[in-house]
């Protein structure tokens, strides 16, 4: 089975997971898993939850992005994996896996994924969503509060601490590599549309080579 890979970055709240539903959507008939880089942070048992609080999650550091490497060549080669699943409340990867299939299209969503060259150079399409600062802050102190248990204070130290200096210098960076930059991601229709027809056409292509 010949495998497309879709890499989908910006910044926190950009709009990537909206974007990640309408590709999902879009490709409902063809086989499709999404791979978040978020799955893929680095466990830290020795630490307790208050010193777990205080990390750096938005340096390329706090993920295994080799992990995540191995599963996707392991996924292109038709072998299943069992990706970790991680725990925002708790600031730690759980004792849980979820097992992943090989599929015909896959898509990886994460903030950093376009800043690490071995993991770009896997992706098929590489694409950026580009989002004003101030409405991605806003989108993630609503996210943060509601879905993730945190405090507002919180939420706006660990952006001005981690978030936004990292931003400034791995994120926004990485999108000089992207094919195809998306103002406001999913929320496009135009630039979705253009995309979405762009991937099929590029789907379309290898199963036409493969059944020559």
């Amino acid at each position: 089975m010949n495998t497309t890979i879709i890499g989908v970055a910006g910044g926190t709240a950009s709009g990537k997971s909206t974007l990640v539903k309408k590709l999902q959507e879009a490709f409902e008939g063809e086989s499709v898993i999404t791979l978040c880089h978020d799955y893929y942070y680095k466990a830290h048992d020795d630490l307790s939850f208050e010193e777990r609080t205080k990390l750096n999650y938005d340096h390329p550091g706090a993920f295994d992005t080799d992990m995540m490497i191995e599963d996707i060549m392991k996924l292109k080669k038709g072998r299943s994996v069992f990706r970790p699943v991680y725990s925002f409340v708790n600031h730690n990867r759980t004792d849980k896996t979820v097992k992943v299939e090989p599929a015909q299209v896959i898509i990886i969503d994460g903030i950093l994924i376009l800043e690490n060259r071995t993991l770009r150079e896997l992706m098929d399409v590489k694409v950026y969503v580009d989002t004003d600062p101030d409405v991605r802050l806003g989108r993630r102190l609503l996210r943060d509060v509601q879905e993730r248990g945190r405090s507002i204070e919180s939420v706006l130290t660990q952006y001005f601490c981690t978030v936004k200096p990292m931003h400034d210098e791995f994120v926004e960076p990485s999108k000089r590599y992207a094919d195809i930059i998306i103002p406001e991601g999913g929320f496009n229709s135009v630039a979705v549309s253009m995309l979405i027809h762009n991937i099929n056409s590029l789907i379309h292509h290898e199963s036409e080579r493969d059944r020559r």
